[in-house]
């Protein structure tokens, strides 16, 4: 199958993928193309930005949440019609699980027989870059490295001794060479970026990227580089697709606005195909819970939102009531969060929901970040004891206090931290909330068996 591809990768995280991959995907965009966007690995904002670049859903591709056949399957199906994929890498090169690196971008790039192009920082550094781009080549020469593109350049002989060495040690091009850009076109906090949804303006900062693409990138080459990936060998795989949608039998909600964001589009594609239809509900703006038979609240900034998401009460008198009812809920990090009692944020606290009877603290340094494993230990809703779970987790939050020491845990933690580095899927009746994010396309049962319980939930079983 000939999808024309490159993968965008760096040296380290904070180098520069993130500008450059935008970049590439809003001014090939501009230009008429059909770009499909990917981002390796567990990410929700960098996704969330390639997406409103490219106008269409970024799909992640990460092979320890997923097999490799999965992997593949999802790209082929998700970049098929385009004219063009972009994969945007995470962390360095060959950085992964441990010292081999296990499930880096560069083992990505060699599964799907892409093209690589390395964005490299060059502050303070000139024929060092030449150095690391070879220790690149070197460590592993299948992985297929085209091109190299300079980050924070700092003038015409900075930009002209970087290419002289590079060209000349490696012999690779310079497809590109990104000036220091004063003005921050993507706002950071704890998480990375700025989520597009809190971004008043998106539109305006993806418009400048698309520029900034165009004045400093070699958009033709690098084009070139994507037309020349080989061939994808499917195996069987175009075949290998998932089974349509079945009828919609249940309304599952799902908390959707700037305090809930965090969601895996193949998320809620399995849900859909699963049997639900998809109810979007705003806990900063309605004023009651809808009718609804089982709710999935993702992940998000519920801290920087916690005054509007306290003063409804209205809406939480509501959702109280439905989970009384028994209402299925299945909640993730920040979600998870929202239904506890109390949140300590910047030295102030803020009335939750209140489910659960737990107060969560935002601290400074992160509590929970990277790959889970876990392990079903406790009857609960969703998942079925003995069943090994993969997923992730990066949050700032943890307990500050429990009211009684009988809480029920449905999931061991045997890598990663959760609730307390044990301990993850806090149960309460028909509630299962957790730290870690599970994907769709990783953890299949996921969606059939919420569907079952909002089933379960509408028959009054």
């Amino acid at each position: 199958m000939g999808i024309p591809r490159v993968l965008i990768a760096g040296l380290r995280g904070g180098g520069g993928k993130t500008l450059v991959s935008l970049g590439l995907v809003a001014a090939w965009r501009e230009q008429g193309y059909r770009v499909a966007p990917f981002k390796k690995g567990p990410d929700y904002i960098d996704a969330a930005w390639l997406a409103v670049a490219a106008e269409q859903p970024c799909r992640n591709l990460d092979l320890f949440l997923m097999s490799p056949r999965t992997v593949v399957r999802s790209f082929a199906a998700s970049a098929g019609g385009a004219d063009v994929a972009v994969i945007e890498g995470n962390r360095g090169l060959f950085d992964g699980m441990d010292a081999e690196g296990t499930y880096s971008t560069a083992e990505l790039a060699k599964l799907l027989r892409t093209p690589v192009v390395l964005a490299v920082d060059c502050t303070k550094t000139t024929r060092t870059v030449a150095a690391l781009v070879l220790g690149c080549q070197r460590l592993d020469p299948q992985v297929d490295i085209r091109g190299v593109i300079l980050n924070q350049t700092a003038g015409a002989r900075h930009d002209s001794v970087l290419r002289k060495a590079i060209e000349q040690e490696c012999g690779l091009p310079v497809l590109g060479a990104v000036a220091r850009i004063p003005e921050q076109l993507f706002p950071e906090r704890h998480l990375g970026l700025v989520p597009p949804e809190e971004h008043e303006q998106r539109i305006r900062s993806i418009r400048h990227v698309a520029e900034v693409a165009e004045q400093y990138l070699d958009l033709q080459s690098i084009w070139d580089v994507a037309q020349q990936a080989p061939a994808l060998e499917l195996g069987g795989l175009d075949s290998d697709v998932p089974d349509g949608c079945k009828p919609q039998v249940v309304r599952i909600g799902v908390f959707r606005d700037a305090a809930f964001a965090f969601y895996y589009p193949e998320n809620l594609e399995a849900l859909a195909r699963a049997g639900a239809s998809l109810i979007e509900i705003s806990p900063l703006r309605d004023a009651r819970l809808p009718d609804v038979d089982a709710l999935y609240i993702g992940g998000g900034f519920p801290e920087t939102v916690a005054p509007a998401l306290a003063r409804n009460g209205p809406f939480i008198e509501s959702l109280c009531r439905s989970i009384e009812k028994g209402l299925p809920v299945y909640a993730e990090c920040g979600g998870a969060v929202y239904l506890g009692r109390r949140l300590l944020y910047d030295q102030r606290q803020y009335a939750m929901a209140g489910v659960l009877p737990l107060d969560f603290v935002f601290r400074a340094r992160a509590q929970g970040h990277g790959y889970a494993v876990l392990e079903v230990v406790e009857p609960n809703a969703f998942y079925t004891v003995g069943q090994s779970i993969r997923g992730h987790e990066f949050h700032y939050t943890c307990i500050e206090s429990c009211e009684g020491e009988d809480l029920t845990f449905a999931l061991r933690v045997d890598r990663g931290y959760g609730f307390d580095g044990r301990r993850d899927g806090l149960c309460q009746g028909n509630v299962l909330a957790c730290y870690t994010h599970v994907h769709a396309l990783g953890t299949e049962s996921w969606a059939p068996s919420l569907v079952r319980a909002a089933v379960r939930f509408r028959s009054g079983a």
